[in-house]
């Protein structure tokens, strides 16, 4: 009789035995390890670099596979946690970090029980080079879920595939330490089993071109030309952020609202505003900032607020410096809602078309909403075809800068959460004070933190009242500038 063969066993089988050949591996590897960390410190270096711009430090972190948890200590947690299944790491990593947390536990097994109850839920999850030595990936990430919340992210760096060959080499003359068989995955490889298991790729990066250090030539090359299109797909390290789908999550209850509303030299426009504006949480403020006007701004804003007697609670600001990002940055100072939007005063973005803004933020989809003033048809009047041209123009800078497709970064409404901005303003030190507007300070630190940034179009109207207060040339080269300023912060860094 010929044997049959049982699906359900044998890849079970296989599993095991590939989980127990790599824990036996890195049972062996324990006493060498530091040899090897010591002969390749300059990859482990540039991959504590990475993971400490992705992290901010004082964070909760877990990482799954952490070894001897010295990527763990990099980031500088607030409560770091390390998991991995070989008990001869764990030892090791608890003798070099004894103020860390280490377990000994399968992570294809893993469950918020075998933990401490401090140490259950995390800011970020981190696995490191972890991929290729798991047997059932899959399983893995879905372990991962219970110890996400809404805003956890996940870290995972892998080897370019196209590298194996090097790397194999590179094992047979004694300078990288012999590995067991392991999976070799595509960027889109990691990017599907994120998406089957529950988490949403936010952003896909490569880096690392030069793996050895040679004085003056490696640094330049990481730095300078590893980040350029086509050459980073050449790169050794790819990592992938991601965060948890929001159907994993109850909806947060009717969030409240905060409408900053910057003016400066509109009048004509402010009592249109209010009583377009519909209502837009539970409940909504509305925040006037004046801004050196040169008409009677100022007095309009104080009747408004003196004889209001709508659904709004109103409040009213003078700023004492100048500039729209110095107005947007008292109005979210004084913002008490859950969400904090943006709308300017000249009208040309519809109040009426905020509420789809909330609506991105409250059910998930998105965690910065950026107007695109691109996609409906607009007169002439209201955006000219060189501005369009040059808003298309700065869009690829952002998006090359961003690593987000953006189709308009210049439309003045952003939509966040009030929560998200405050992390934003504690990191502002990373770009410094270099915006004079206001958008980019907000684009660029929601970057920084890995947020879901999406586009909400808007239909974008000429104004009715005054002029445009922006010099287009001026301002054009301040952007520019602007964006060399990102590029060496964002990319060459």
């Amino acid at each position: 009789m010929a044997q049959t063969f049982s699906p359900t066993v044998a890849p079970a089988s296989y599993k095991n035995d590939f989980k127990q050949d790599s824990q036996a591996y890195f049972d062996r590897l324990a006493p060498e390890i530091h040899h090897w960390q010591r002969r390749n410190r300059y990859y482990y270096q540039d991959l504590a670099r990475l993971h400490r711009f992705l992290i901010p430090p004082g964070s909760r972190v877990l990482e799954i596979g952490c070894g001897t948890g010295h990527l763990l200590q990099a980031v500088a947690p607030e409560v770091g946690v390390g998991v991995d299944f070989a008990p001869a790491m764990v030892a090791l990593a608890g003798q070099h970090h004894p103020h860390l947390h280490f377990y000994g536990l399968d992570a294809e097994h893993l469950a918020p029980e075998q933990m401490e109850p401090q140490h259950r839920q995390f800011d970020y999850i981190v696995l490191s080079g972890v991929l290729g030595y798991l047997g059932d990936i899959q399983a893995v990430l879905q372990r991962l879920q219970p110890f996400c919340h809404r805003r956890t992210r996940l870290i995972l760096t892998f080897h370019n595939y196209l590298w194996e060959p090097a790397l194999r080499l590179a094992e047979r003359v004694g300078q990288r330490c012999p590995q067991p068989p392991q999976n070799w995955l595509g960027m889109d490889d990691v990017a599907n089993l994120l998406t089957v298991t529950g988490y949403h790729p936010l952003k896909r990066g490569r880096r690392f071109l030069m793996p050895k250090p040679v004085p003056l030539l490696s640094d330049w090359l990481n730095r300078y030309l590893a980040p350029l299109p086509g050459i980073k797909h050449l790169c050794l390290t790819n990592f992938v952020v991601a965060r948890p789908q929001p159907s994993l999550f109850l909806p947060p209850a009717q969030p409240s609202c905060s409408v900053i509303i910057p003016a400066r030299n509109e009048a004509g426009n402010l009592q249109a505003a209010l009583e377009r504006l519909p209502q837009l949480g539970s409940p909504t403020e509305v925040i006037f900032v004046e801004g050196h006007s040169q008409d009677d701004t100022w007095a309009t804003i104080q009747a408004l607020v003196r004889h209001y007697r709508g659904p709004f609670s109103l409040k009213a600001f003078q700023q004492s410096g100048k500039g729209k990002a110095d107005a947007v940055r008292l109005g979210f100072e004084q913002a008490t809602g859950d969400i904090v939007l943006i709308l300017d005063a000249d009208l040309t973005v519809p109040p009426e078309d905020l509420p789809h803004f909330v609506e991105v933020l409250r059910s998930g989809w998105g965690e910065f909403a950026n107007g695109s003033r691109l996609m409906y048809p607009r007169s002439k009047a209201a955006m000219p075809w060189l501005n369009t041209l040059a808003n298309k123009c700065f869009a690829l800078m952002f998006s090359f800068l961003l690593e987000q497709s953006l189709k308009d970064t210049l439309c003045g409404t952003k939509v966040l959460w009030r929560d998200d901005y405050l992390r934003i303003a504690a990191g502002r030190t990373y770009f410094g004070d270099f915006d004079p507007f206001g958008d980019f300070d907000l684009l660029f630190g929601a970057a920084k933190l890995n947020l879901q940034i999406v586009e909400v179009p808007i239909r974008y109207q000429p104004r009715t009242y005054g002029s445009s207060n922006i010099a287009h040339v001026k301002e054009g080269l301040i952007l520019l500038k602007m964006c060399f300023y990102a590029c060496r912060k964002l990319k060459f860094w």
